[in-house]
């Protein structure tokens, strides 16, 4: 009886899983346009997007027929609006759209993560973001969370474990001990003490001034002088990427991309020389602004 009992009770559940699991559709392709079907062949969505990226198991990054970029659930349901120019998933589980100063981050289920009102937005390690908007940095946590308001003028991550922050001109580490990656409480700036095995920095970039394990090294350098030389190319290359869709393997394949490079760079370009704290002059505005004073 109890085996009976057990086995009745194994079955309902399994069967509840079942239920509760969701049902993925596949894609299908008709008239060099993109749609949905469900496992027995029945349509879902109508096969009217030009490109149709799945993001996790319930939703799709689509573009339609206008090159504009949103999201859609399994049922064709929008759940961001079509009307972005970019657009790019990250870590299987996040999909981020954007034009130009409005990227922002958003969930399989299309809630916002990170607001659309950043520049650009990359990935750090840690589970972190990191956003970049009026010329400044700043960093928000996986779960939507702010650490770090965009009052910085830098942030790097090296190493998995190692952060640098630029702040007010002045370079500062963060390493955390005893660990392989780097994890900030929420609302770093004030809470940074509450990381017990977190050390703090001061980086002296005048090698010549001082010796030890708080100078930039070599390779610090080399990697701030190549950044500085055209990080307008790189910024070129991501949004002719994400113009793509996540699909950036179609930059390689196609070169439909080629005629935009020149205007693309040329913007990107006067956009980094402008930046007063990371550009390629931010150094000379820094030592004429200490002379100033």
């Amino acid at each position: 009886m109890k085996k009976f009992l057990l086995l009745s009770l194994f079955l309902l559940l399994l069967g509840n899983f079942a239920e509760s699991a969701p049902v993925v559709p596949v894609t299908f392709s008709q008239n060099e346009k993109w749609g949905l079907k469900d496992n027995d062949g029945n349509i879902i969505v109508d096969a009217v997007y030009k490109k149709i990226i799945p993001l996790g198991q319930t939703s799709w990054i689509v573009q339609n027929k206008k090159n504009k970029f949103g999201l859609i659930d399994n049922q064709g349901n929008i759940l961001v609006p079509l009307k972005y120019n970019h657009a790019d998933r990250l870590v299987s589980k996040f999909a981020k759209f954007g034009n130009t100063n409005d990227y922002g981050i958003y969930d399989a289920a299309g809630n916002v993560i990170v607001k659309p009102e950043f520049s650009k937005i990359d990935i750090l390690f840690g589970g972190m973001f990191l956003t970049y908007k009026n010329y400044k940095y700043g960093i928000v946590g996986y779960d939507g969370q702010t650490i770090l308001e965009n009052e910085f003028d830098d942030i790097y991550m090296p190493k998995p474990n190692i952060m640098r922050i630029r702040y007010e001109g002045k370079w500062y580490e963060l390493e955390q001990v005893n660990a392989e990656t780097l994890t900030l409480p929420a609302d770093a700036k004030h809470n940074i003490a509450a990381k017990e095995d977190l050390n703090i920095y001061n980086i002296v970039t005048n090698t010549g001034v001082m010796s030890g394990y708080s100078v930039l090294t070599f390779s610090d350098y080399v990697i701030k002088v190549f950044s500085s030389i055209s990080p307008a190319h790189e910024d070129t290359i991501d949004e002719l990427m994400l113009s793509q869709g996540a699909d950036t393997v179609n930059i390689l394949v196609k070169l439909s991309w080629l005629p935009k490079y020149p205007f693309v760079y040329a913007r990107k370009y006067y956009q980094n020389l402008r930046n007063p704290n990371n550009g390629p002059l931010s150094e000379i505005r820094y030592e004429l602004k200490q002379q100033i004073k």
